[in-house]
C-alpha cells in the first residue's frame, strides 16, 4: 500500500492575507482540496457588526468547530440553545444544524469545516 506525501500547512493570523468572504473577510490557512481532501478547510474569519448589522440565518453545509480569538457571536441553534461566543469560547456544530448569527463586536474565529 503506497501512501500520499504528508501535507502540513503553517499560518500566523494576518490581516494582510485577508481576502472577500461570503460576509466578512477570511485568511485560508488550508483551502478544500488541499493536501487531497476535498472537505476539510480552516482558516480565520474576519467580521464586523457593520457587515452584518443583522441576524443571518446560516444552514451549516459541513461540521464545523470554531474558536474565539476576539470579539462576540450570539449563535442560535433552531430547536435548541443560544450560545454567547467570547474570546477562549468555542463551539462546535453539526453539518445540516440550523443557526442564526448574531455578530455583536468585531470578531476573528479560527474554524474547521470537515
Amino acid at each position: 500500500m503506497s501512501l500520499s506525501p504528508a501535507f502540513t500547512t503553517s499560518s500566523t493570523l494576518d490581516p494582510a492575507k485577508n481576502e472577500p468572504f461570503e460576509l466578512g473577510q477570511v485568511q485560508w490557512v488550508r483551502r478544500f482540496g488541499e493536501g487531497d481532501r476535498p472537505a476539510l478547510a480552516c482558516g480565520y474569519w474576519h467580521v464586523t457588526p457593520a457587515e452584518a448589522p443583522e441576524p443571518f440565518d446560516l444552514l451549516m453545509e459541513a461540521d464545523e468547530t470554531i474558536h474565539i480569538i476576539e470579539g462576540h457571536l450570539r449563535i442560535e441553534v433552531e430547536g435548541g440553545e443560544a450560545y454567547d461566543l467570547t474570546a477562549g469560547s468555542s463551539a462546535s456544530f453539526n453539518k445540516g444544524a440550523r443557526t442564526r448569527w448574531s455578530v455583536l463586536a468585531p470578531t476573528v474565529e479560527f474554524f474547521v469545516y470537515s
